[in-house]
């Protein structure tokens, strides 16, 4: 019987088309897996369902020379814990779960700049402290965010839904880099740098996948070039970001406020960042609807399925 390990708990309906393909070992940790467990899930297991943090370098390969895992069907659109080159180069197919995750992660980029354009955790903070003393005609004014300029890096299918959110729900210009030339279905223009597109918007909004290409693509240049009163949302990767950049921008005023779902060293924050009041900080909630969680989980599944019998599963790495 095929043996199928899954790193992390996952909604009941997902674990019910798991179980028809084979034996199911549930990991019940929340926790990303070990040195001793990534190795382990190569040599005891015929299939691997993992997540972001199990990190399945090209170190694990090089102590698993010869697995007896042939797949990794990760659960989630972001890959960058995989070395695909070094597990492809030890014999395993690695998938992953685009789509499913569009809709929800742009939903999550237009809570922070909501948020962080009217200032929403600082008033929430201020009510629960007590401190409140009531509406006033200055009380804590922030930036309107309908008709304003977003700026997007990177316009895969995540950085499109957002423009398309931004655009026809809130009427915003919208202005975008990418790294290749791009058309997309609303009036955007694609501009030529980073430090050109920070320059123009009052929304700055990252959705590029994370890896080598991507780390610390996001700066002190780009920050500088941000104008006083822009918004710096980042709904990507956490290592896409200069973190200790990121912090003396808002510290010293540089930019306006910061919306951050992921951060460099998950699930490490750093005190400073902890301590700004002009950032929103989530808890990494992009996917967290029961609903996609559950879209994202039958998606690898049917990677595993397909691979299992024998067919090219659906979403390819």
């Amino acid at each position: 019987m095929t043996e199928i390990l899954i790193t992390r708990p996952l909604p009941e309906a997902v674990l019910e088309e798991a179980h028809k393909l084979g034996h199911v070992t549930l990991r019940p940790a929340t926790t990303p897996l070990s040195d001793a467990e990534l190795r382990g899930a190569l040599e005891d297991y015929d299939a691997v369902l993992p997540t972001l943090g199990d990190m399945f370098s090209a170190y694990v390969f090089t102590d698993v020379p010869k697995p007896r895992a042939r797949i990794l069907a990760n659960f989630g659109v972001g890959y960058n814990h995989i070395d695909v080159a070094a597990a492809q180069a030890a014999g395993l197919t690695v998938t992953n779960t685009p789509g499913a995750v569009t809709d929800a992660t742009s939903d999550i980029a237009l809570t922070l700049m909501l948020m962080s354009a009217r200032r929403a955790g600082e008033g929430e903070r201020l009510v629960r402290s007590g401190n409140w003393a009531g509406w006033h005609p200055t009380q804590m004014l922030g930036l309107h965010m309908s008709g304003k300029h977003v700026g997007i890096i990177g316009m895969g299918r995540i950085g499109q839904a957002i423009a398309a959110r931004c655009h026809h729900g809130f009427g915003m210009q919208v202005s975008f880099y990418n790294r290749s030339p791009k058309q997309v279905g609303l009036p955007a223009t694609q501009v030529e740098s980073l430090t050109e597109l920070a320059a123009r918007v009052d929304f700055l909004v990252v959705a590029v996948p994370g890896g080598a290409d991507t780390q610390h693509l996001i700066g002190a240049e780009v920050f500088a070039a941000m104008q006083p009163h822009a918004r710096f949302i980042n709904i990507a990767r956490g290592e896409v970001v200069d973190e200790a950049a990121l912090i003396t921008a808002l510290q010293t005023g540089q930019i306006g406020a910061a919306g951050l779902d992921v951060y460099e060293h998950e699930p490490d924050v750093p005190e400073a960042l902890k301590t700004c009041e002009n950032a929103v900080l989530l808890p990494h909630l992009g996917t967290a609807t029961e609903e996609v969680r559950t879209d994202m989980g039958l998606m690898a599944v049917d990677n595993l399925r397909a691979f299992l019998a024998g067919e090219t599963p659906p979403n390819l790495v």
